[in-house]
């Protein structure tokens, strides 16, 4: 049976995964990226994030869908382009927007304050993550602690990548899913264009936070494409209608 290997997004670890890799049949991993979790404290940069993207499938058996959430969408879609070898497929979410211009300017002056005011960036994601998303899917967001100080690392390394490129390297089967609202789906079509096979979907009225709020749909889609992808590896022209959310 195929494995999932699930990517965090920023700040946050691979517990924010518990939700959706519960409902899952399947094996499943959610390592925590350089910086984050487990591994707060280390340096992050795009190539050891990818190395721990590696490792963990290699320990599922050296082949895996792979998911990811913003950072960790962006992360999967650099671990599929550089292991192309062990990304059965790749299931990207809320990261579909070319990091450049004004944007990553402002991301750039969020990470500085949180790097100088830590207590109070941890306080306001905690606030908005609980805001926004039911109580099991929030806590499992804060589970495993919130890294603010990482943001700067992984905006330079985010900002200095080419996602398009990537996509265009990578010749799986790809998931492109956003949120209706979500702000980070800009430039959605240049990264499905970039797909050699790839598909995208929206979730209606969902937002980057919301879009994961409700943990059935995600492991229902999630779950399907997997099913695709492990009926049809090994097939030199393996094209799927697009999962339905």
């Amino acid at each position: 049976m195929l494995p999932i290997v699930f990517i965090h997004g920023t700040r946050v670890s691979g517990t924010m995964w518990s939700p959706v890799r519960a409902r899952l049949d399947r094996p499943s991993a959610a390592p925590d990226l350089p910086g984050h979790g487990t591994r707060r404290g280390l340096p992050f940069d795009m190539g050891a994030a990818c190395e721990v993207v590696a490792d963990s499938i290699a320990e599922l058996g050296g082949r895996a869908l792979v998911v990811g959430h913003s950072l960790g969408g962006y992360v999967g879609i650099a671990t599929a382009a550089r292991h192309p070898e062990l990304v059965a497929g790749l299931v990207a979410m809320g990261c579909t927007a070319r990091p450049s211009g004004l944007a990553v300017g402002a991301f750039r002056l969020a990470g500085r304050l949180a790097v100088r005011h830590p207590a109070l960036a941890e306080r306001a994601s905690r606030y908005g993550f609980r805001r926004a998303l039911p109580g099991p899917v929030a806590e499992a967001f804060v589970e495993g602690g919130l890294s603010c100080d990482v943001v700067p690392s992984v905006i330079d390394a985010v900002a200095s990548g080419d996602p398009i490129a990537a996509l265009s390297a990578y010749p799986g089967r790809v998931w492109l899913l956003n949120g209706s609202r979500d702000h980070f789906r800009v430039d959605e079509r240049r990264f499905l264009a970039a797909c050699r096979d790839g598909s995208l979907t929206h979730l209606p009225r969902r937002d980057h936070i919301t879009m994961l709020a409700d943990p059935g749909r995600v492991a229902r889609f999630v779950e399907n494409a997997a099913a695709h992808v492990a009926e049809n590896v090994g097939e030199d022209a393996a094209r799927a209608v697009p999962v339905r959310a």
